[in-house]
């Protein structure tokens, strides 16, 4: 299981700033909004890097190079096509501790797309590139990713859409109920629901200094 800090805008009950697939304006009921568009978020642990000068050696003393990434964005299309397409880039801001001369520094990342929150519907792993200049002990670089999500499995059901949004009277017995509270409604979005993943791709190491430190 992943852990995340993801904006999750894939449902809401009440207003929304936009609408979506589904709306509801009338009557008694739930309001919802669904985008086919992937949320983005960074996986915990794995939007920052330490790079240590001797193998093993973990401490301040040793560090080489850190970076992190920050201001992630997404753009999507997900208004024609079999497909969605969903972009991200983001900005990595490193620093290092030797600055006698000019030196680029490669840093892996990866874009991974999951549906239903843990099935690994799609990875790619790139490199962004870091160019100190002679002196200088900071720099800044931009990366980004791709990836196609399938229409059709991003949709809901009919019937699961119907569920959601009918018209309810007050009085009903189920005017009250949330309708993500049926096994079968909450299994429906859940599998419906796509998440963009990006982080740098850290070693077993790194992740664990990362988490531990």
């Amino acid at each position: 299981m992943i852990a995340r800090r993801l904006p999750f805008p894939a449902l809401c009950a009440g207003g929304c700033a936009k609408k979506g697939e589904i709306v509801v304006d009338e009557g008694v009921g739930i309001t919802a909004i669904r985008s086919k568009c992937p949320a983005v978020g960074v996986p915990d642990y794995t939007g920052d890097i330490t790079t240590f000068r001797v193998p093993g050696d973990k401490t301040a003393a040793n560090i080489d190079v850190v970076a992190a990434m920050t201001n992630v964005r997404v753009q999507c299309n997900e208004d024609e096509g079999a497909k969605v397409y969903a972009t991200v880039s983001f900005d990595v801001l490193a620093k290092r501790t030797d600055t006698t001369a000019a030196r680029q520094v490669s840093l892996p990342y990866f874009v991974t797309v999951l549906q239903g929150g843990s099935t690994v519907a799609s990875k790619r792993v790139g490199t962004v590139m870091i160019n100190f200049a002679a002196g200088q002990d900071r720099a800044q670089a931009k990366g980004a990713g791709s990836a196609y999500i399938d229409r059709a499995a991003a949709t809901l059901p009919d019937d699961i859409r119907e569920r959601i949004t009918r018209k309810r009277k007050a009085g009903d017995t189920d005017a009250a109920v949330d309708p993500l509270a049926d096994p079968q409604v909450r299994t429906a979005v859940a599998r419906a629901t796509f998440e963009m993943l990006v982080g740098f791709q850290l070693t077993n190491e790194q992740l664990s200094y990362n988490a531990t430190r």
